[in-house]
């Protein structure tokens, strides 16, 4: 009985821990949204995290989605091909990219360029004491650094989303159309009829919009509640990575079991 006894200690104790994270993750997440109003009167503090998080992860999205589009318009033509269905290629190539590709693939860079960038940068701030130096000047850190953040990568990551998209049909293209020769008219053609904006577009849109949100919440969370160490730190940047990922994949399914369930 101790041995069972002691299991079941551990399992309540692990989900306390559970929920207490999940807790203060909840309350701080409503912080950030309590302290964003600061930015109608600052937007250049916005303006200026969103190059930083942005461009900085253009170059690696944009070389990714035009390999990505490749590769797909290679592999759609080696199976359309055999059911003399190689026509379909540039629908093939629109769907997988706006339904599905496009916003998982980016969100899984953004988490790895961006969301390890800002777990690091806020860890490192609260590492050299720079935060508890704003809070001594009755500066908001939430305000000045956590908020711009957020808004930052939520907007920066539909917009990510739609160049991974954009390039990666161009490379299919590239590879489909110019390389083993599909034909163009009925390459376009079939994507133009075939794709719908609402039910195809859009819903890309709300899922790179929900990535967004939830992967720079959680490298900003991550990074401001790591211990003041070198080895937390890392640590921190670490877990932004695992959650970030497995995270993106849950809503994913979530979100797509929602939107095509009819």
């Amino acid at each position: 009985m101790t041995a069972v006894g002691d299991f079941l200690a551990a399992i309540g104790a692990w989900l306390r821990g559970v929920l207490v994270s999940v807790g203060f993750a909840t309350r701080a997440f409503f912080t950030v949204l309590g302290a964003s109003a600061s930015l109608v009167r600052r937007p250049r503090l916005l303006i200026e995290q969103l190059y930083f998080i942005g461009n900085y992860s253009l170059i690696i999205v944009a070389v990714s989605g035009l390999f990505v589009g490749m590769v797909l318009g290679l592999q759609g033509y080696y199976t359309l091909n055999k059911y003399g269905s190689e026509q379909a290629l540039g629908l093939l190539v629109a769907l997988s990219l706006t339904r599905e590709l496009g916003p998982v693939v980016t969100g899984l860079l953004f988490a790895g360029r961006a969301g390890t960038s800002l777990t690091a940068e806020i860890g490192l701030m609260k590492a050299d004491e720079q935060l508890s130096a704003m809070e001594m000047m009755a500066v908001n850190p939430i305000q000045r650094v956590l908020a711009p953040r957020f808004w930052a990568g939520v907007i920066a990551m539909p917009l990510l989303q739609a160049i991974f998209t954009a390039i990666g049909i161009l490379g299919a293209y590239l590879v489909g159309v110019q390389l083993i020769g599909v034909d163009e008219g009925a390459f376009w053609s079939q994507m133009q009829s075939g794709v719908d904006l609402w039910k195809d577009i859009a819903n890309g849109f709300v899922k790179s919009l929900v990535f967004g949100i939830a992967i720079t919440f959680i490298a900003l969370y991550q990074g401001y509640q790591a211990q003041p160490t070198p080895e937390d730190v890392a640590g921190a940047t670490t877990r932004t990575v695992v959650i970030s990922s497995l995270m993106v994949w849950w809503l994913d399914f979530m979100m797509t079991a929602l939107m095509f369930s009819k």
